[in-house]
């Protein structure tokens, strides 16, 4: 059995998928811009992968567990031939929704498809849908033997509930805008070939289109990455509430509904990769202000501290940041063992300590008597923080301070990532300087929430903070969050995600 299937909820951050897919009009086999558009975003899932194209009315699949395999030169020619056709989409996930166990795992995969009466889907999704039940009721009713899965089928049946019904494609995803709450960013092909794309009302995930040089290929990908690696241009964003055909001509775009805009405040600090772009600014620049940030709202640590270390590779950016603002050498004296790809949440308890202690490597001189700041990108449990700071501490480090680029989580995420209880993140129940003392540091010290807003272009109200406020952009996530809440503070026992709990949805 694959490592990553000793997977145990909630040790560590995850995110639901990543999504990437294309049409070219010249009709050239579009298997190989899906596979590289996939491969350069494979950070935001490493459980399973999948490939879908479309060739003469058929839908070509594969779909595996783990990270997107190598191509070796002698197997190109099997792939081209599993996989025809000049459209196609691809995935790769994480589970935020559904079960864990390799079974469940391998029927969750994504791309997914859905069919009746003549009528064909498949879609690729990144988020995560917080009335699960209530639509899989109605997706039951017409199709009995209904096997759910991931969010993914939820979305695909939908649609093609409503295309079955008689609706055009706009109707049809305007309706699953409307009923369906939650983050959702999908690609999509129907039985006749159409490639589109849309995004939920409050674009929570990200989603983005381009086209080649030649204008003969046309994508959608959940960040500018997947465009970059396959020398495709950035045209725009899919806007909040938006669905984006595709014809020779281009891109046509229809907004269908206005909404609240809410885009997810984590991708900048943990998620998404340095080098892709949101709006007009690159992730790594915001990520390097969040550093500055920090050494603006600390000025008597920065004046005690000697060094600055990083916990590699997503609080490489921020460490710049607090080197450039204040001074401090950044030592690059913490490294990742790059071969050792065992992750932290996914391993059993026993394990866990040893391979994060094996995973990051540490210059025991560089630290040795030093005052050290650790430049983090989040604390969620604290456990994988807690482990890093007692090697220092064996070291020799004389005092750890961490920056964290994120501020305090005090709350479940409904929106796609894995954080979904209120039991498991540390912040929700402990101040930071109670976190401190847990994990081991002289001091926690958090970015404020004004200043990460500020840093990333965006208004306050064009997030989503809800993590972090406890305040959520859909009322149904509101109801549910607010009520658990009050049950975990008199000790009620989470028992899964929130939004899975049909006696907590019940009750509200």
């Amino acid at each position: 059995m694959p490592a990553f299937l000793f997977h145990a909820m909630g040790e560590q951050l995850k995110i639901a998928c990543g999504v990437f897919g294309a049409v070219n009009f010249e009709k050239q086999p579009i298997f190989p811009y899906i596979y590289w558009g996939m491969r350069a975003q494979n950070h935001r899932g490493h459980q399973s992968h999948g490939f879908l194209t479309y060739d003469d009315g058929k839908f070509h699949i594969h779909r595996s567990l783990d990270l997107i395999p190598k191509i070796k030169t002698s197997a190109i020619q099997e792939w081209f031939g599993r996989l025809p056709g000049h459209v196609g989409i691809g995935n790769v996930r994480y589970t935020t929704s559904g079960k864990c166990d390799e079974k469940s795992l391998i029927k969750g995969t994504q791309p997914v498809t859905a069919s009746k009466n003549g009528f064909k889907l498949a879609v690729s999704f990144n988020g995560n849908v917080v009335n699960t039940f209530q639509i899989k009721k109605e997706i039951c009713k017409e199709f009995p033997r209904f096997s759910y899965e991931c969010d993914a089928d939820l979305i695909c049946h939908k649609l093609l509930i409503e295309l079955v019904k008689g609706k055009n494609l706009t109707s049809a995803v305007k309706a699953c805008m409307q009923e369906i709450e939650g983050a959702f960013s999908v690609a999509g092909i129907t039985k006749d070939g159409k490639f589109f794309a849309f995004r939920d009302p409050c674009g929570t995930r990200p989603l983005c289109a381009g086209h080649s040089e030649d204008r003969t290929t046309y994508a959608f990908s959940s960040e500018t990455v997947g465009l970059d690696i396959n020398s495709f241009q950035r045209d725009f964003e899919i806007e909040p509430g938006e669905l984006v055909t595709v014809s020779k001509d281009g891109f046509n775009k229809e907004k269908l509904l206005n909404g609240s805009r809410a885009f997810c405040a984590f991708e900048y600090a943990y998620f998404a990769r340095p080098d892709s772009r949101f709006d007009e600014k690159y992730v790594y620049e915001v990520r390097e202000e969040f550093g500055r940030n920090l050494v603006r709202e600390n000025p008597d640590i920065v004046k005690n501290a000697d060094v600055i270390i990083s916990l590699p590779e997503t609080g490489d950016d921020s460490a710049m940041g607090v080197h450039e603002e204040s001074g401090l050498r950044w030592e690059r004296a913490s490294r990742r063992h790059r071969y050792v790809t065992e992750r932290a949440f996914i391993l059993l308890n026993k394990e866990r300590y040893a391979t994060i202690d094996r995973k990051i490597n540490i210059l025991a001189s560089k630290v040795n008597g030093k005052r050290v700041i650790v430049t983090e990108d989040s604390i969620v449990r604290g456990d994988t923080t807690k482990v890093v700071i007692e090697k220092l501490r064996r070291m020799g480090a004389k005092k750890v301070y961490l920056f964290v680029t994120f501020p305090r989580i005090i709350g479940p995420c409904f929106y796609g990532i894995d954080m979904a209880t209120y039991g498991q993140l540390i912040g929700s129940k402990h101040t930071a300087e109670e976190i401190a003392k847990i994990i081991g540091a002289d001091a926690v010290c958090y970015q404020s929430i004004e200043n990460l807003v500020k840093a990333t272009g965006f208004t306050r109200n064009q997030l989503c903070l809800a993590c972090l406020t406890g305040k959520y952009p859909t009322p149904l996530a509101q109801k549910i969050a607010d009520e658990m809440k009050k049950r975990f503070l008199k000790g009620y026992e989470e028992t899964g995600r929130l939004y899975e709990i049909e006696e907590a949805l019940q009750s509200v």
